[in-house]
C-alpha cells in the first residue's frame, strides 16, 4: 500500500513540477498573484482565477505572479468568457505552464492552441464517461470536484466520484477536489489512485489571502451545515447550484431567480441572458463579501469543510500540515 501511495504522489508531483501535489482552488477575486505565488512558493501549485478578467488584467496578474515566484503555477479560465480566445493567447504568450478550464469544456481548437505551446491542459470531469472523452479530446490531467465544494458545484459527492473514476482512469493524472481540508483525506485520495488534491476553502483563511477580515471571520465562525447550496426553482432556467454560507445574499439570489424565471416563461427575456444575469449577480455579490467585507448581503462562497477552518495561518503552515499528515499515512 505504501508504494501505491508514493506512486500516486509522485505522479502528481511530476505533472505539476512541484514539491507537493497540492493545487490551490481557483477562487474568483481571491486567487490573485499574492495567494497564488505564496502557494507555489510553499511547495504547492497556485492557480490564478481569471474569472471575468480582461486579457490585459490577466496579463498583469500573470506577470505579477512571476515577479513573486519562479515556481510553476497555472491559470483557470471560464469557458463561457466572451473573450476566451484572447485569454488563451495571454496564457500562451506569457508562457504559463498549465491551464485549467472551468464552467464547461473548451473546443478542440482551443485545446490545440495550448498543446502546441506545450501548455498542460487540465479539465474538470463530472463522470467517468465524460472523463474518458475529455482525455481523447486532449486533457493532460483531470480534476474531479464533489458536491461538498464551495462556489459552483456539481450534484455528486467527492467520495462517490473517487470510487467511480479513480480506479478506471490511469492514462492521465486525476486530482480530487471538494471538501478536502486535512492530510488524512489527501492520503485517502492518493490511496484510491488520485495524483493529488485541490484545496480551496482552507486557503481562504491564510495570511497571504487578500480576503476581507469579515470574510475570514465568517469562515472561522461557520459550521459545515452553514454552507448550503442554492436550489433551481424551475427547469425553464437551469441554474448551476452555488454553495455559500446562508445569509441575506442567498435570499436576494432566490428572489432574482424567481423574477427571471417569470420573465423567461413570459418570453420577456432570453434564457441565456437570464443565466448570464445570475452569473453577474454572483460575481458582484462575491466581491462585495470577499473584498468589501459585506458578509451579510454579499456571497460568502465556501465548501462544507469550512466547519474545520478555525484560525488564520500562513500558507506554508497549512500546506505543511496537509503534507505531514499525508506522509504519516504513507509511511505507516
Amino acid at each position: 500500500m505504501q508504494s501505491v501511495l508514493q506512486n500516486s504522489w509522485q505522479q502528481g508531483v511530476e505533472f505539476l513540477q512541484t514539491k507537493y501535489p497540492i493545487l490551490g482552488g481557483a477562487m474568483s477575486w481571491l486567487s490573485e498573484h499574492n495567494l497564488v505565488s505564496a502557494i507555489s512558493e510553499a511547495g504547492g501549485f497556485g492557480v490564478l482565477a481569471a474569472g471575468s478578467m480582461s486579457a490585459d488584467l490577466l496579463r498583469q496578474e500573470v506577470r505579477k505572479t512571476f515577479e513573486k515566484t519562479d515556481k510553476p503555477f497555472g491559470v483557470n479560465l471560464i469557458t463561457m468568457h466572451p473573450d476566451l480566445a484572447d485569454l488563451v493567447n495571454v496564457v500562451v504568450e506569457e508562457k504559463v505552464s498549465h491551464c485549467v478550464f472551468a464552467g464547461g469544456f473548451p473546443d478542440a481548437a482551443t485545446v490545440r492552441v495550448l498543446k502546441d505551446a506545450n501548455i498542460k491542459v487540465m479539465l474538470f470531469a463530472p463522470s467517468l464517461a465524460l472523463g474518458k472523452r475529455l482525455i481523447k479530446r486532449g486533457a493532460d490531467a483531470l480534476i474531479i470536484e464533489g458536491h461538498e465544494a464551495g462556489g459552483h458545484v456539481g450534484p455528486v459527492a467527492t467520495t462517490v466520484l473517487m470510487q467511480e473514476i479513480l480506479p478506471h482512469i490511469k492514462d492521465v493524472p486525476v486530482f480530487v477536489a471538494g471538501g478536502i481540508s486535512n492530510g488524512d483525506l489527501v492520503a485517502g485520495a492518493l490511496e484510491l489512485g488520485a495524483a493529488g488534491c485541490q484545496i480551496g476553502t482552507r486557503f481562504v483563511c491564510v495570511d497571504e489571502c487578500i480576503a476581507h477580515d469579515n470574510f475570514k471571520k465568517a469562515f472561522i465562525r461557520a459550521q459545515a451545515r452553514s454552507a448550503v447550496v442554492t436550489a433551481q426553482f424551475d427547469p425553464a432556467l437551469p441554474v448551476i447550484p452555488v454553495r455559500a454560507l446562508a445569509n441575506e445574499g442567498t435570499v436576494a439570489f432566490n428572489t432574482l431567480q424567481l423574477s427571471l424565471v417569470k420573465q423567461v416563461k413570459a418570453g420577456e427575456k432570453d434564457r441565456k441572458d437570464a443565466l448570464m444575469e445570475l452569473e453577474h449577480f454572483w460575481v458582484g455579490a462575491l466581491r462585495n463579501a470577499a473584498i468589501d467585507g459585506d458578509v451579510k448581503n454579499g456571497s460568502v462562497m465556501a465548501g462544507q469543510c469550512v466547519g474545520m477552518v478555525n484560525k488564520v495561518q500562513p500558507v506554508a503552515e497549512v500546506i505543511e500540515e496537509l503534507v505531514s499528515v499525508a506522509r504519516q499515512r504513507m509511511e505507516a
